[in-house]
């Protein structure tokens, strides 16, 4: 396939400790941030934050200025003033062919060891958004002061759960519910589902940034979840009888999980109700092997207004895990030789994933260097990320239904596609994310998740807390019409038993109609 470039969204830290026998700590890590470094998309490479526009604390110390030195001196004083017992010195270096930046923070040093581990998070979380962050105010606070803060709260506790809390309330200030920290436990719950198996019940959850509230972005299909009528938008209460309220979707997710033969008892809240008792209910759920493949295809086949059948090729996409472009194109090889004549790519409920992914499956469809999205950083300068001579897997027309389940990812495709006049969208407003985060793994094996990049579409459509509008609504009421329904259902024709529970689906059957449209208008010029 082609060759395209783009920026690395997932920033690695390499961290190296020291402790000598003295009662100093000493601890030293360093971040590259050098550029945006995806290898397959074009896009400018440039340093996050150059030096003139560092904040005074943290200003080059390589320029050699008493005002840089004295800036560090002043800050490391702030936050050692005052403190007695244990003391620790953090040393920040910070290496690119932008900038290079050493800053020393003296703090005191907790006499319990598992509390003393966590402070090293905390001044690597600190740093890593001090330096990544899309908002360079970090919600119009101090973020220098802020780590003195927490570091002083931190100081009297006696266990690593109670010291993890104080860095989720740090960064519960930042304003933004996608930058959080999660533990090893859920970090590998997380990497888990990237590769695309689990033990579980099937279902995906995220924290809606209005409410705060746990919703259900999709069911695997067949899961245990599924077959109990958990519906995406239902908003999930309970645990086990634990309250979720400020529970991630990470932590909520390892509570779902556990070994096959065991259960694990949800109480949701029908998002599609009015809020009533009735519309609560508990449900006992076996935890089972779920199977995470991305893609699942067949043939819809169907006649057209002239009489002729034709084949429509169905790709349904649940999520953008690391095989979902390799899982997609051998869809699209199969589909071809089967004599398909237009495509329908499902993305409804696919609640994301890897960034990476969506971009790798957005080049299948497309030719050229068109751009694929815009990203703008905390600088506010916008790069584009375009393609470099691609060459598209087939030209067949092609419809995307979305809907209020589709996020991050799968808006970031669809915008693709659509703004480049690839494909029209049919279905519901999307679910609106329009945020990048970088997933950086922290010395003890937790990750941290960082809001680095805002995006808008090829067209400059602003996403986050928006959505995108498909060009075709599509709802069940369509199919109330006899008028419609008999209209649209006259063109199926037999059809095997992998696409007949297809034919039931409105927005199927609206897709259908506008790609007889497409190839009438076709067929005309």
């Amino acid at each position: 396939m082609n060759t395209l470039h783009r920026p690395n969204l997932d920033p690695i830290s390499s961290i190296c400790t020291q402790i000598p026998p003295t009662p100093t700590s000493i601890i030293t890590y360093k971040h590259q941030f050098s550029c945006f470094n995806f290898s397959r998309y074009r896009t400018k490479c440039k340093g996050l934050r150059p030096p003139q526009a560092l904040h005074k604390t943290t200003a080059n110390l390589q320029d050699g200025t008493d005002e840089s030195v004295e800036s560090n001196r002043k800050l490391v004083g702030s936050i050692a003033k005052g403190l007695i017992g244990f003391a620790a010195a953090v040393s920040v270096c910070l290496d690119s062919p932008a900038m290079a930046e050493s800053l020393t923070i003296a703090f005191p040093a907790s006499r319990t060891h598992e509390v003393n581990a966590v402070q090293r998070t905390l001044v690597e979380t600190w740093g890593l958004i001090r330096e990544t962050f899309v908002d360079p105010t970090f919600n119009h606070q101090d973020w220098d002061s802020k780590l003195q803060q927490t570091m002083v709260e931190m100081l009297p506790l006696r266990t690593a759960d109670a010291a993890y809390s104080k860095i989720r309330g740090m960064l519960s200030t930042l304003g933004d519910p996608f930058t959080r920290i999660i533990s090893p436990k859920e970090y590998q719950s997380f990497r888990i589902g990237s590769d695309g198996n689990v033990q579980g019940v099937g279902l995906f959850v995220n924290t809606e940034p209005k409410t705060g509230h746990l919703v259900v972005l999709s069911c695997v299909e067949g899961s245990p979840a599924a077959r109990a009528g958990i519906h995406v938008g239902d908003e999930l209460v309970e645990i086990n009888g634990e309250r979720l309220k400020g529970i991630s979707g990470e932590a909520a997710a390892q509570k779902l999980r556990g070994h096959v033969g065991t259960s694990v008892t949800v109480k949701v809240h029908n998002g599609k109700k009015l809020a009533i008792d009735s519309s609560f209910r508990e449900v006992r759920l076996p935890r089972e092997f779920i199977r995470l493949s991305p893609i699942s295809s067949a043939i819809i086949p169907h006649r057209t207004p002239d009489g002729h059948v034709s084949k429509t090729g169905y790709v349904k996409l649940l999520a953008f895990s690391q095989t979902a472009a390799a899982d997609m194109k051998h869809a699209i090889h199969e589909l071809e030789g089967q004599g398909v004549e237009s495509y329908i790519l499902d993305l409804r409920n696919n609640p994301g994933g890897l960034v990476k992914a969506g971009l790798d499956v957005a080049q299948i469809w497309l030719d050229g260097d068109e751009t694929l999205v815009n990203t703008i950083d905390r600088d506010g300068n916008m790069l584009p990320i375009n393609m470099i001579n691609g060459h598209a897997l087939t030209r067949d027309p092609l419809v995307v239904l979305v809907n209020e389940g589709s996020a991050s990812a799968s808006e970031i495709l669809a915008g693709a596609l659509h703004d480049n006049g690839r494909a029209k969208l049919i279905g519901n407003r999307t679910f609106g994310k329009g945020k990048i985060q970088s997933v950086t793994e922290l010395h003890d094996g937790s990750a941290l998740f960082i809001t680095v990049a805002k995006y808008l579409s090829p067209a400059l459509h602003d996403i986050d807390q928006v959505g995108i509008t498909p060009d075709v609504q599509c709802t069940t009421d369509m199919l109330n019409s006899p008028k419609e329904a008999g209209l649209m259902r006259k063109k199926s024709v037999a059809s095997s038993s992998s696409s007949s529970s297809l034919e039931g689906d409105s927005c199927i059957l609206v897709a259908e109609h506008e790609l007889d449209n497409q190839e009438s208008k076709g067929s005309a010029s």
